[in-house]
């Protein structure tokens, strides 16, 4: 006699139970989750031992380069610096080989983090987006995706994994961002992933070069940083 009474309020318990495992707040705290036990990963396993210890003997060839670029996507979404991995790709494969696996899995990478703050964390925080610097970078990533990101992949002054979620909380769309880090992250890279292929003649033209390049994007990045604050308090 209890069935018809039971069942109901049985199915919207559970009704309710869905609504708030899949709510923005409970996404964004899974990501949460997911960042912090990468981040752990991360300090445990000390991925940067690649520049002491090598690549397995064992594995070599076109299948260690696809191994490495996977391991490189994985390694960035999870806040492994990118100069570490892309000193190792120099330094195990080589400039050409090195610089193949290295934007490949900087492109990986950023999908990855991408893909994870768009689907757990834009519903979320898109409500919060309401200061004067927040508002104008999303207005400036929603609207110019694709040359907005060309230029923060370009001067490296943003940090990979801020910009990588930033983008995915906008509303910029997955092809302009990965087109903008595939290509905008090739200079870059290629400077550490020459300087990692010559750690061995530092003091060879390459390495020098190589170098020297890192060290004025760097002071670019800082400079122009620079100037866009100010812009914005004059604003």
């Amino acid at each position: 006699m209890l069935d018809p009474v039971t069942r109901p309020q049985a199915s919207a318990l559970a009704l309710r139970c869905s609504r708030a495992l899949v709510s923005p707040w409970s996404r964004l705290s899974l990501l949460l989750l997911l960042l912090v036990s990468a981040a752990a990963t991360v300090v445990l396993y000390e991925p940067q031992r690649l520049l002491s210890a090598g690549w397995p003997p064992q594995i070599g060839g076109a299948g260690a380069v696809v191994l490495f670029a996977l391991a490189y996507g994985l390694c960035t979404a999870a806040f492994v610096p990118r100069p570490i991995l892309n000193l190792a790709a120099g330094a195990l494969f080589g400039s050409q080989a090195g610089l193949v696996a290295a934007v490949a899995g900087t492109v990986l990478g950023a999908g990855i983090a991408f893909t994870l703050g768009r689907v757990l964390g834009q519903d979320a925080l898109r409500p919060l987006l309401r200061g004067r610097w927040l508002t104008a970078a999303d207005g400036q990533l929603s609207r110019h995706g694709f040359r907005s990101m060309l230029a923060i992949r370009l001067f490296p002054g943003v940090p990979f994994a801020a910009a990588n979620y930033c983008a995915a909380v906008s509303r910029m769309g997955y092809a302009p961002f990965l087109l903008a880090t595939g290509i905008g992250s090739v200079p870059n890279t290629a400077a550490y992933v020459i300087a990692g292929s010559q750690a061995a003649s530092p003091t060879s033209p390459a390495f020098l070069l190589s170098t020297g390049f890192i060290v004025l994007t760097g002071l670019g990045a800082a400079a122009v940083a620079w100037c866009k604050r100010h812009r914005l308090r004059g604003r």
